[in-house]
């Protein structure tokens, strides 16, 4: 694998060129308690685990599952409340990925930060390590319904089996957020997503074929399926994927795999790395090498044609 970046300066050289990667259709379905959360969890994680993935990926917010069995008639303060149940979670998936060996990007879950309801990822490694990627652009139901708040800050997280990013499944949706990772090395795109409907899912789908192809990279994307007796949680349409960039090397359509929609499973892909570094040379289009920052700081100049 190249030693160097396109900036000349040294690149991260993973261990492991092939790269397992799980993505869960997570479910939600109504439960009594947090035991009933937790046994749903292991469940998944069993059926998972026994593909040794290097990574599992679980849904965005699916841990509103909890709603089902909490208060709900004040629907902020329910989620806010959710945050009760962070030391839980955290310790949950903690104990799952050092008893699988494999990093977990534990979907997200609502999270008080400095008094700031934050919609946030968690990564687990396979040594116990926890590490956050606060969601930055919230949709209209976040900041009305829930009265989230925006993260500020991208993190690249330096693994063992390449960089990867956690973009959070309207993040996938300004191609800048994925361009500044990319810049920094990263090879895989986590977007752990939740779509009430098909508009919505295509949205989502449709831009990490974007992102895939403009930064060469590859994108996994999943999101929840089922419902849940809960406000805005009614509804939702879901299918995982494991999305390549469009060329030679790669699967002809750019998916390496696919769920079948509204579908509890998993869904599971091998990717190369190794691909990557060849493709983003050697491909029949280069963009990492073709873009033209020169041009992208000048103004545009508005023509009248009257």
């Amino acid at each position: 694998m190249s030693t160097t970046n396109l900036a000349g300066e040294p690149a991260h050289k993973p261990k492991q060129t092939t790269v397992r990667i799980a993505a869960v259709q997570y479910l939600l379905r109504a439960i009594n308690d947090w035991d009933g959360f937790e046994n749903q969890v292991r469940f998944v994680m069993k059926a998972a685990g026994d593909y040794k993935p290097q990574f599992v990926m679980f849904p965005e917010i699916f841990t509103t599952q909890l709603l089902s069995f909490m208060d709900t008639s004040d629907l902020g303060r329910a989620v806010r409340n959710m945050d009760d149940y962070t030391a839980r979670y955290v310790a949950l998936f903690r104990e799952l990925a050092t008893h699988w060996n494999v990093h977990i990007v534990g979907g997200s879950h609502p999270t008080i930060t400095d008094g700031k309801l934050m919609n946030t990822a968690y990564l687990f490694t396979p040594e116990g390590k926890v590490f956050t990627q606060d969601k930055i652009h919230l949709t209209r139901w976040e900041k009305e319904k829930w009265k989230g708040d925006p993260g500020q800050h991208l993190k690249v997280f330096d693994t063992p089996y390449g960089r990867i990013s956690i973009l959070i499944c309207y993040d996938i949706e300004f191609p800048e957020l994925s361009r500044m990772v990319c810049q920094q090395g990263a090879d895989i795109l986590f977007v752990p997503s939740c779509t009430d409907d098909r508009q919505g899912f295509w949205r989502v789908r449709y831009c990490c074929h974007a992102r895939a192809i403009e930064n060469q990279v590859y994108v996994a994307v999943t999101g929840t399926v089922g419902n849940l007796a809960v406000e805005g949680l009614g509804l939702h349409f879901g299918q995982a994927a494991i999305i390549t960039p469009s060329d030679f090397p790669f699967a002809r359509d750019g998916i390496a795999a696919e769920g079948v929609a509204n579908m509890e499973q998993i869904v599971i892909a091998d990717v190369d790395l190794g691909k990557l570094v060849s493709n983003r040379v050697n491909g029949t289009t280069i963009p990492l090498y073709d873009k033209r920052i020169d041009v992208y700081d000048n103004s545009v100049e508005i023509v009248s044609t009257r």
